[in-house]
Parts: structure tokens; sequence; C-alpha cells
């Protein structure tokens, strides 16, 4: 069961949630879900949520984002699309577009309005809002399961373990190219909150830490994660950044979250096991609301997909002493 402070969302979407995402103005938080919709909410100080807005799709919607100014929500789906919903006014427009579907969608860190978006036609696409056009494409080795990115450095995991890092000063050059760490399919990546490197999370419930920079490879290593007492090996579906202290979440299709602190190499957290797969889980802006989804996450196939499903978002109060990192007790010694 979830833990005591832990609240629902009130009308979760009705199919899988695909993603979670939370303004970096406000706590307003979006989903996006295999019913097509991308859901919008309000939290409250105390909590609870208001549903304020939602839109359409016309495939299920595989990903979702906000603005860097909290003024949109943009999200990409298995129509092809990427669509907008402007907040103020109300109006959905299609902003992006694919020959498959779009699997990720990020705003850039440069300041400006740029979007990119991670399609499974194994191209990586980049928009300004104000043209109907891209601004820049670059074709990669296999399709996108997951990208990410913070300050200069954006990350994008493929089929066929492909790895593919970009320097946001000159986006439309691959700065490199490399094979994941993990030795099965990518299933998530989340760039450090200062760009240097970036954590990659497998179907085999393994987790890498990798650094950019050549002089910190050292400091390179891969952990196990959601495995039980019985030797089953779950998905690491998700992986999310506290915004502040740079320590990270993963969640499973063990239904399992944990927190960890990579430079101390540390578990701090670990929640009760909620009974259901954990699709999507994000941090909002100042990180003392963590929000999570319990899902099926298809990662058993459509035949272990029933009507019976449950979906929920469960809103966690985050306590500092959860995600703070702890000092290394090696390096004291």
């Amino acid at each position: 069961m979830a833990t005591i402070q832990d609240m629902a969302i009130t009308s979760p979407p009705t199919d899988g949630i695909s993603g979670l995402s939370f303004s970096s103005q406000a706590d307003y938080l979006a989903a996006s879900s295999w019913d097509n919709q991308v859901r919008i909410y309000e939290i409250q100080p105390s909590g609870q949520s208001i549903p304020k807005a939602s839109y359409a799709h016309e495939a299920p919607v595989l990903c979702v984002t906000w603005s860097k100014d909290g003024t949109k929500v943009v999200s990409g789906g298995a129509d092809k699309a990427g669509r907008m919903y402007d907040i103020a006014t109300g109006q959905t427009t299609q902003i992006a577009g694919h020959d498959e579907a779009i699997k990720s969608v990020l705003f850039l860190d440069q300041g400006q309005q740029i979007l990119a978006t991670g399609s499974w036609d194994k191209t990586v696409k980049y928009w300004d809002l104000r043209s109907p056009q891209p601004i820049g494409t670059v074709v990669l080795p296999e399709r996108v399961y997951s990208m990410d990115s913070r300050q200069q450095l954006m990350v994008v995991g493929t089929a066929d373990r492909h790895v593919v890092l970009f320097d946001l000063n000159n986006p439309t050059t691959i700065f490199k190219q490399t094979i994941s760490p993990l030795k099965w399919q990518t299933r998530s990546v989340a760039c450090f909150i200062d760009g240097s490197g970036y954590a990659i999370g497998s179907i085999e419930g393994r987790v890498g830490i990798q650094y950019i920079d050549d002089n910190e490879q050292a400091r390179n290593f891969s952990f196990k994660c959601h495995r039980d007492d019985s030797k089953n090996i779950y998905s690491v579906n998700d992986i999310s950044f506290h915004p502040t202290y740079g320590t990270f979440s993963t969640c499973g299709s063990d239904g399992t979250i944990v927190f960890w602190d990579k430079d101390s190499k540390q578990r701090l957290k670990t929640f009760p096991n909620m009974n259901g797969t954990i699709s999507a889980t994000t941090f909002n802006r100042t990180g003392n609301i963590f929000a999570y989804a319990i899902s099926y996450d298809w990662s058993k196939g459509h035949k272990f997909a029933t009507s019976n499903d449950s979906h929920r978002i469960m809103l966690n109060s985050c306590r500092e002493s959860d995600i703070k990192p702890k000092p290394n007790m090696k390096s004291r010694r």
C-alpha cells in the first residue's frame, strides 16, 4: 500500500499512463495516457488535486512536457503528431510531425522556445514553435525510446542499446555516439541536473551512471535494482532527478520506487510495494512533491493488459530526510 501521506489524483487517466511532467513555474501536473488524452491538474498545498484541462490526440499519447515559462504543454503520440496546448487560451495546435510515433518531447534549456522531438522513425527533429517546418533534423541509428536534456547536454537512448549525445551549442551534429553500458534494452535515460552526465535504465533491473568528460570515466558504474527475493528481474521504467539535490528515483515493473544518491552510491529510501507496476515519475520544481503513476507498463505485452487494470497517479510529500544526499562513509574513514 502507499504510505499515509501519499494522495491520489482526482479523475486519473482511464488507460495506461505513459508520462508525467510538472510545470517549472507552479504546481501543475500534466499526464499523458494511452486513452489518447493529456490531462492537467492543479496541485494544492494540501495535496488535493483539481482537474483543470484536457486535450486529445488521435492515438495513444506517449510523452508530455511543459514549456519553460509554464504557459504551454506539449505532447507526442502514436498519431505521429506533436501537439501543444496553450494554458491561457485553451487552444490545441499541432506543432510537430514525424513519419512514426513520437516517443519523447523536450523543451531545450537554451532560453528559446525550441522543442526537440524524438520518434520511432529514427530521427530527432528541432522545432521553432513559430514555424510549421522543423529547423533541424538528425538521423539516428535506431528508434528513439527515451531522451532527456539538461544545460548543454541532450541524451537519446534508442533501440539496439545505442546512446546518442548532443552538445546543444551545436544541436544538429551528434557529439558522441556510444553503446549502453547495460547489456539489455534501454528503457529510460535522465540527465544529471548539472549536465555532466546521465543515468540509463534497462529492462533488466539495472541502472548505469555515466559521465560525459573523458577524465571522469573512472566514476562510471552500474548497479542492480528492481529485483525480488525470487530472483525475478524487472524493467526500470523511469528515472527522475531531484531538482535541488541531484539525487534520483527509479521505478520499476516490480511495483517499487527507490531513491538513490549516485555520489555516495547509497540507497536513500525504498517505498512499499504498490501492488502494481510503476510506469512514470516526476518531481515538482521545488522537489517537495514526488508524483508517480501506478499503471500497467506493457512489460509483459498486451496479453497481461486487462480491463480491470487500475490507473492511479499518487502524490508523495517528499521529505528532505528521504532525498537529501548522505555523507559517503568511505570518504570519512
